[in-house]
């Protein structure tokens, strides 16, 4: 299934977001925060300053608790996330980016659009039964999180670092045979 550019697009911040407090942790500074901002393409206000770096750190749990979940279970934790930010999806297009929904004001915190965003991201992953594309890293030592959005899902590691590490293990067992 290839998802609209703004749901493939929360669900990459997401998944980001949440590994960034994986080691090694990531995401500690506030230039790192308007860093992933600018990255994302957030738009609406940015505080920029350590309360709102701290609000951000509260939802990486939820966050990665919906990312996980099994579909039943998602589906009540986004419910439960939009009618918390009592959330009204309306079309908008600014800059380059054409069509796309938001579903609060720019003017809200970043970690509730974070949270609203990822949820209206998550409703298409839902309807279009793809939770199997998203996961947790296969390798042994590592929590992070993973976002298959290969064409045969064949997707099994957070990064590169993760893969190498599982590829060298493999062959040194080879080798020790």
């Amino acid at each position: 299934m290839v998802f609209a550019y703004d749901t493939e697009g929360a669900l990459v911040a997401a998944v980001e977001l949440v590994n960034s407090a994986e080691p090694p942790v990531t995401m500690t500074t506030t230039a790192e925060l308007g860093a992933f901002f600018v990255k994302h393409n957030y738009t609406g206000k940015l505080d920029g300053d350590q309360a709102e770096l701290d609000a951000v750190h509260r939802i990486l749990p939820r966050l990665r608790t919906l990312l996980t979940s099994s579909r039943d279970d998602a589906v009540q934790q986004v419910n439960q996330i939009l009618a918390e930010a009592r959330a009204l999806p309306q079309l908008v297009r600014h800059g380059d980016t054409d069509w796309h929904l938001h579903a609060v004001e720019d003017d809200r915190s970043l970690d509730v659009r974070i949270l609203v965003e990822t949820a209206m991201a998550m409703i298409d992953v839902i309807r279009g039964d793809e939770l199997s594309r998203l996961g947790v890293c296969a390798d042994a030592d590592c929590e992070g999180l993973v976002l298959d959005l290969s064409r045969n899902r064949s997707r099994r590691f957070c990064s590169t670092t993760c893969s190498n590490r599982a590829a060298v293990a493999a062959y040194r067992a080879r080798q020790a045979n």
